[in-house]
């Protein structure tokens, strides 16, 4: 018995291990973006896709990688996801140009979709259903860390090794997980065959893509054509009724369909999803104009930006912890609130000239909520599931996180640029005022195009005409650095209300959660047939 348990928590860290890498990389770019449009060149819209593709990636598969685990066994799912994602990992390291980075950075996303599934799976089969809180614990309180560990790490390996590191880092990590994996993971094989729902995976896949594309690259192409007749508001269309379609589809599918609905027949089930959507759209929306500011704007490095953080993630660890032991709705609900007023409060403080540590109250708030949250998540919404739906609702369950967490990241991404269009010319103009009038427009319009290029990253600032003088010339940086600093800060303060407005719905999801009821071995999760 005792060598049984042992062994079962051997697999849970391996498990764990795989999963922290998938979460790392859902939030670790972030702090990576200033480096990565300086060094391979790109502009703020494709280091954008380098995080949504990922995101994307991830998600769309999940309701079909949750059924692979149900049909070739959930070892060989997620060691075959492992392999896809450690190799993509080094593809994403050795990366030369944004396209290249944006593939592999799709790949390294696919790999991640095998192996999220079967983590949770393995869980509930690896302990009895009155030993199962901890290790569910557990793996929500990972979920909870490594989100906001992503910008600490990021941050200390690109300023002492570079951008390339934040993703060779998995492969030391992976290969520990492999090793233990495929020597502690016992190889459960189901008896049964089960169909796949190939349409469904279709019609998921298709409506998820152009809708995040439409929303993402909006502004990157003006809200008009992108090839032929076929236009951004056509393609948000095209994704919308692709989806309507997957609903229609999965209510009719009477044979194994994709997204079981009879899991929703659960209210909590329903709720927690909704809430686990909410969450995975403010995590990733706030990140990504938060990091940018405290380094563009602000002037933090990579590793000063890190240690900024490192109070966020030491506080959402410690609320991990509590979470873990205590669990219910209300918690949850609170953890979400204290989420919103960190957010809230870092909005408020945020200002050109901000000195750093002030921050620091609100990032510590926010990581207290977001460790508040994901362990008393996960133990609602998989108390009661019936076996044979297991791998589903694991499936299901993940894919409401991430796609949270593509919408978060392509529409705070959308307004981020739509804000910088706005506001860092409105700025420029401002700050034009102690310019001879002949230079102001030329002015504003290098200020404005630099908004959405490296080179607002670059210390010297925007470039500046040849026949301008040398005086005028070096006026013109300090100008143009000024009007970046507060029309950026203006766009990220705007942008950081729409993941607090999702926090609100989440928490009125959250309250529709029940408390768990009905005898506990309801909870025993085996799919029918499984071999152990």
């Amino acid at each position: 018995m005792v060598s049984t348990e042992r062994r079962s928590w051997a697999a849970l860290m391996a498990l764990c291990a795989c999963f922290f890498m998938v979460m790392l990389d859902s939030t670790i770019v972030t702090v990576a973006i200033p480096a990565i449009l300086t060094g391979l060149d790109a502009n703020l819209n494709e280091v954008i896709w380098v995080n949504s593709v990922y995101l994307l990636a991830n998600t769309v598969p999940l309701l079909l990688t949750g059924r692979l685990g149900d049909r070739y066994g959930p070892k060989r799912v997620l060691i075959v996801g492992l392999v896809i994602f450690l190799a993509a990992s080094l593809w994403c390291g050795l990366a030369t140009s944004a396209g290249s980075l944006i593939a592999a950075r799709a790949v390294q996303g696919l790999g991640a979709a095998a192996m999220t599934p079967q983590t949770l799976t393995f869980i509930t089969r690896l302990f009895p259903p009155e030993k199962r809180g901890t290790p569910i614990a557990v793996w929500g309180a990972v979920a909870g860390v490594a989100t906001i560990t992503g910008p600490v790490v990021g941050g200390l390996l690109v300023e002492q090794f570079g951008w390339q590191w934040i993703f060779l880092l998995n492969l030391p990590i992976g290969a520990v997980g492999l090793v233990v994996g495929l020597v502690v993971l016992p190889d459960w094989l189901p008896n049964g065959r089960i169909r796949f729902d190939t349409l469904g995976a279709v019609l998921a896949s298709v409506g998820l893509g152009a809708l995040v594309f439409g929303l993402q690259n909006g502004q990157h192409y003006h809200w008009g054509t992108v090839i032929g007749p076929l236009g951004v508001l056509h393609i948000i269309g095209i994704g919308l009724l692709l989806l309507g379609g997957f609903i229609i589809w999965q209510r009719r599918m009477t044979d194994e369909p994709l997204v079981p609905l009879g899991l929703f027949a659960n209210p909590t089930f329903a709720f927690a999803n909704l809430t686990h959507g909410a969450l995975g759209f403010a995590v990733t929306g706030m990140f990504l104009p938060l990091v940018i500011y405290v380094q563009s704007v602000l002037g933090l490095g990579p590793v000063e930006s890190s240690l900024l953080c490192a109070p966020m993630a030491v506080a959402a660890g410690a609320a991990a912890i509590v979470a873990g032991r205590v669990g219910g709705k209300h918690l949850i609900m609170s953890g979400l609130g204290a989420l919103a007023g960190g957010t809230v409060l870092i909005a408020a403080l945020a200002e050109p000239d901000t000195v750093p540590m002030v921050l620091v109250p609100g990032l510590v708030i926010a990581g207290v909520g977001i460790g508040l949250v994901y362990s008393p998540l996960t133990a609602a919404a998989t108390f009661g599931l019936p076996g044979h739906l297991v791998g589903a609702a694991s499936g299901v369950f993940n894919t409401s996180r991430q796609v949270g967490g593509v919408l978060g990241s392509a529409t705070t991404g959308l307004l981020l640029q739509v804000g910088l269009s706005v506001s860092v010319p409105e700025a420029a103009r401002q700050t034009a005022r102690s310019l001879p009038p002949r230079y102001v427009e030329e002015f504003v319009r290098r200020v404005s195009d630099a908004a959405n290029t490296a080179s607002q990253f670059r210390q010297n600032g925007p470039e500046v005409p040849a026949d301008w003088s040398p005086s005028i010339a070096a006026r013109v940086r300090d100008l143009a650095t000024d009007a970046y600093a507060l029309g950026f800060t203006n766009a990220a303060k705007a942008t950081l209300v729409l993941p607090v407005v999702v926090l609100v719905l989440g928490i009125l999801c959250a309250a529709g959660i029940q408390p768990p009821s009905g005898n506990a071995k309801n909870l025993d999760y085996r799919p029918e047939g499984a071999t152990p």
